[in-house]
């Protein structure tokens, strides 16, 4: 009970600061766009950390939801929350043939199966002319939210975005301490045992995946939204590999680690030259200049270094060393 008021108010404190972030000189838009990679990173690890399924192809519904959402609002001509909705539509539909075909194999061969179907995706945007191939989809207009909140301004934007990110983040809080939950968690654990307890153990994987895959889908139309395009990027291989990397870095399995590990990945990303820099102007080190040009090779480090000194992620090695120290610290007190 303790630890979970604690990480109520470590979450409500996470919020008030977010909320605030504008005003104390953040830049909106690249905060929106951490936002929108947190929340897929959340969606991937409720199947990868909580199911226990590795799939490489998450980034053909986050891409495909945003080609949708950009479709949608720029070329029909409906408002962003229609352009949303269509996306996320979009993306559970995908989700369920893609699961569907893919759930009836496990380990690496539901990786591959989901991989392969991902790529077919990426060769169909590539082809495909309401996608504009190589050029992608440019100039999709925020238009007003439900037609009344005109959503140009950076500001108003942040705080819908905010509140979009916020409710999917609660959603799979609540999906993971549900009963339905509790039997995803029993499935990565024991499969053959959650199987001769009765459950139909496909069913509730399908289920799982669908729910990943509309929750990075809706992460998918609201980045698109925000920075007005959708490109191949989003829906090639390596996005999938993106997602896993920020999901191994902040800590598989729990709550918060995939926030963490987005923030790490798309700051570096977006800021490893500003902060090189900075580090040779601290430093007097002209070396720190060139680490903007070095980004993968900086991200695969970091990577490394977490794979062999932080096995459970950030996050995860955190929450385990605070049991440990709860638990020597209740055995030493004398009874």
């Amino acid at each position: 009970m303790q630890q979970e008021t604690q990480q109520r108010v470590l979450y409500s404190l996470l919020l008030l600061a977010l909320i605030a972030a504008p005003f104390a000189g953040a830049y909106p838009v690249f905060i929106m766009k951490v936002l929108c990679f947190a929340l897929f990173a959340c969606a991937f690890n409720l199947l990868l950390g909580f199911t226990g399924l590795l799939s490489f192809g998450h980034a053909a519904f986050f891409g495909s939801a945003g080609y949708v959402t950009g479709y949608v609002v720029r070329n029909l001509g409906f408002t962003p929350e229609v352009g949303i909705l269509a996306g996320v539509a979009a993306g559970a539909v995908l989700g369920l043939v893609i699961g569907l075909l893919a759930i009836r194999r496990q380990g690496i061969y539901f990786a591959m199966i989901t991989l392969a179907l991902a790529q077919m995706l990426y060769f169909l945007c590539l082809q495909a002319p309401f996608t504009g191939g190589e050029d992608g989809l440019q100039g999709v207009p925020r238009g007003s939210l439900f037609g009344m909140l005109p959503l140009d301004s950076d500001l108003t934007l942040y705080y819908v975005v905010l509140a979009i990110c916020a409710l999917g983040f609660l959603l799979i809080m609540r999906i993971v301490h549900s009963p339905f939950g509790q039997v995803l968690k029993a499935i990565k654990e024991n499969e053959p045992r959650a199987i001769s307890l009765g459950y139909d153990v496909d069913r509730f994987k399908l289920m799982a995946f669908v729910l990943s895959a509309t929750l990075a889908a809706l992460a998918g139309s609201t980045k698109t939204l925000v920075l007005g395009f959708e490109t191949l990027t989003d829906v090639h291989w390596t996005m999938s590999g993106m997602v896993i990397l920020m999901t191994l870095v902040g800590g598989l399995g729990t709550m918060f680690g995939p926030v963490v590990g987005a923030v790490i990945i798309v700051v570096l990303e977006n800021k490893l030259g500003d902060i090189g820099d900075w580090l040779a102007t601290a430093t007097g080190v002209t070396w720190f200049q060139t680490l903007g040009e070095s980004v993968t090779i900086v991200i695969g480090a970091i990577f490394i270094i977490c794979v062999l000194s932080f096995r459970r992620g950030l996050v995860g090695e955190l929450v385990a060393r605070s049991r440990l120290f709860r638990t020597t610290r209740t055995t030493a007190q004398p009874s």
